[in-house]
């Protein structure tokens, strides 16, 4: 791989905006292009942004030669369909999360990138948060004991969002659990790998969406008490306990900057700000694997997003959540 990484961005909104702004922190990354629907639109990013090429097409970002890596920051529905088109014309893809919107889709993904060669890694930034990581370090190395009990939410006000929008619209794979309640699961899934019973339920808005699920994630010697939701705002405060000690996340949690640990004896801070606003990270760890030929993360593998879809896909299923067009 060239010292210069040239990633190309397909779907210039919101998020993308936030990553392209981390990107220019990380040495050697180059944004040589971004592709819309709307020429104009990807346009005016790319003058923003200082972006090389601007296209109205995906395909036409496909075909670029100054592109290595494009980052798929389409909402959820478009992820299936234009990562494994980017992969398909030999570009590595860094999608967001939801890496798909099912298991099926998850797993046709994962194949085509090893059909194809290429490197493949779903954008859950928060498993590359240093706090995050430093996290994962204590527990593994026995800081806490036995971990019997995660707490850990995300929620916001949304139904004050169009009706026909990304959030609240079922066609478009809207809710929460895709949207936000794939955080606190990720985090249970991280600390306490895959449980063997799930239980939700979730409530629904007069469009159908889904916008509240509480989960109980039962393991051998341990809960999670889990919860996303549309309906009102939380503190977003997540809690991890153990036989020798605890942590306390800062909010919000997933983009945390710091959290404490804290046993019968002390506590101790940990005060970990990111660099920019966390993409940075994610962007690192790609890098990293492109540059040491490796088709997926250790970090966060292919197996890793099968694992966390799957769980998703029961969350959903105990809760009756069904997309139309699944």
């Amino acid at each position: 791989m060239k010292d210069t990484i040239g990633w190309g961005i397909l779907g210039p909104g919101k998020i993308a905006q936030s990553f392209v702004t981390d990107l220019k922190l990380v040495p050697n990354a180059k944004l040589a292009a971004v592709a819309s629907r709307n020429l104009s639109r990807a346009e005016s990013f790319a003058a923003i942004y200082d972006a090389t090429e601007a296209f109205g097409s995906y395909e036409e970002l496909f075909s670029s030669e100054k592109v290595d890596v494009i980052y798929i920051a389409t909402p959820h529905t478009g992820h299936m369909e234009w990562a494994q088109k980017a992969m398909q014309n030999g570009k590595h893809v860094l999608c967001e999360k939801p890496l798909g919107i099912n298991s099926r889709e998850v797993a046709q993904l994962v194949k085509t990138a090893k059909a194809n060669k290429v490197f493949l890694m779903e954008a859950l930034w928060s498993r590359f948060n240093p706090s995050i990581r430093k996290i994962k370090q204590l527990i593994d190395s026995g800081h806490l004991g036995k971990v019997s009990y995660i707490h850990a939410d995300f929620a916001f006000y949304g139904l004050d969002k169009e009706e026909d929008g990304r959030i609240l619209n079922p066609d478009l794979g809207g809710g929460s659990i895709l949207d936000i309640g794939i955080y606190p699961i990720f985090l249970a899934y991280l600390i306490l790998g895959k449980p063997k019973n799930i239980q939700s339920k979730s409530n629904f808005y007069k469009t159908g969406a889904e916008v509240q699920t509480s989960m109980i994630f039962e393991y051998e010697n341990a809960q999670a008490i889990l919860y996303s939701g549309l309906t009102a705002k939380s503190e977003m405060r997540a809690e991890i306990q153990g036989d020798k000690g605890s942590i306390f996340i800062d909010p919000r949690w997933h983009e945390t900057q710091g959290f404490s640990l804290m046993t019968q004896d002390s506590e101790k801070r940990h005060d970990l700000p990111t660099l920019g606003k966390g993409y940075t990270y994610e962007i690192e760890e790609v890098h990293s694997c492109l540059r040491a030929e490796k088709l997926e993360s250790n970090l966060w593998s292919h197996q890793n997003s099968l694992d966390l879809i799957h769980l998703l896909d029961e969350v959903r299923r105990q809760s009756g959540v069904v997309f139309p067009f699944e």
